[in-house]
């Protein structure tokens, strides 16, 4: 397949273009670098430009015939998109318009859609199917939502098939250490306690320890970053052969603790490091676990690194290699 990737030099899109260039697919990069590294698209390639811009849009799909189209340039910041609402619609909306309009005429009409599971809000039971209300509290999962909605309308008028995919969160990195996590702010609770672990930062924080929990920290689903590129492609073959649109959650189906998460990362690392205890944080469910059934009966999709231990060690192996980009 011939394969236009959207914001391919950010985490998830970079660990995305290898897995489709090792797979023998032709990959080409779209990313505007405002949240990607050039440097992390390593296969492939590269067009600096933003899905904004109809005209470059044009000439891309004019000079390549392209079997689909992946997205991941979606802002993704909670707290942000609370702060500016406008920059958020902007983009993970009107932008993402922008791109199916360009798919749609030129008959490009496979696409996948990177969502999340803030489309669901405060969930009203665990694990979370895709049954559940949506019902998004902030607006980043509301301009998620609004993406879905518009791909279910496209696919009525148009014919522009979408797998969309609700992940929980995403972790690790490539086992073979080329490619890992940098978020700048970093938010993501791996990299932070790795941070922690390797002297980059003086301590980690929990958000309140009083959670009706097993051990009074959240519990939260972690998705191994290779897994979830593999689900994106199975997705993709599947429009590719003629399948239909579908929405599929997806995680491992378990549930890990931050304090799990803290007390793995301390096994696998062998580092200690200070933990601090905050109060909770406004708009944090006690737990947030993925049924991922339907994704593994329709696509065939199942987890290589289910287990917490793998996801922190490939990760680690990145915290420790990638200290040139932070100078």
């Amino acid at each position: 397949m011939k394969v236009l990737v959207v914001g391919g030099a950010g985490y998830i899109g970079s660990h995305m273009v290898k897995m489709l260039s090792l797979a023998g697919h032709q990959v080409t990069t779209l990313d505007n670098l405002s949240n990607g590294y050039r440097d992390a698209v390593i296969y492939g390639d590269f067009v600096e430009g933003d899905i904004a811009d109809s005209q470059l849009l044009d000439q891309l799909f004019s000079d390549n015939q392209f079997d689909g189209v992946m997205h991941f340039a979606s802002y993704i910041q909670v707290g942000e998109s609370v702060e500016k609402p406008s920059m958020y619609y902007r983009n993970n909306v009107s932008n993402t318009q922008t791109l199916l309009d360009a798919m749609v005429k030129h008959g490009v009409l496979s696409f996948i859609f990177s969502s999340t599971a803030a489309t669901f809000g405060e969930p009203e039971y665990t694990p979370i199917d895709e049954k559940h209300p949506q019902k998004p509290i902030n607006p980043y999962g509301h301009s998620k939502l609004m993406v879905e909605q518009i791909l279910a309308d496209f696919d009525h008028a148009y014919g522009l098939k979408s797998v969309c995919l609700r992940y929980f969160n995403a972790a690790g990195a490539d086992p073979d250490g080329e490619l890992g996590e940098r978020h700048v702010p970093e938010t993501h609770l791996v990299p932070l306690v790795l941070q922690a672990a390797s002297g980059r930062r003086a301590n980690i924080t929990v958000f309140g320890s009083d959670y009706d929990t097993p051990d009074g920290t959240c519990v939260r689903d972690y998705i191994h970053i290779n897994d979830l590129c593999s689900a994106h492609l199975m997705g993709l073959e599947h429009l590719v052969k003629g399948g239909e649109s579908r929405a599929y959650n997806m995680g491992n189906g378990q549930g890990y603790s931050i304090r799990e998460v803290i007390d793995v990362a301390k096994k696998v690392t062998g580092k200690d490091f200070e933990v601090l205890l905050g109060e909770r944080r406004d708009g944090d469910p006690a737990r947030l676990v993925a049924d991922s059934k339907l994704l593994q009966a329709e696509l065939g999709w199942q987890p290589v690194y289910p287990d917490l231990e793998t996801i922190i060690a490939h990760a680690w192996v990145w915290e420790k290699k990638s200290s040139v980009w932070r100078r």
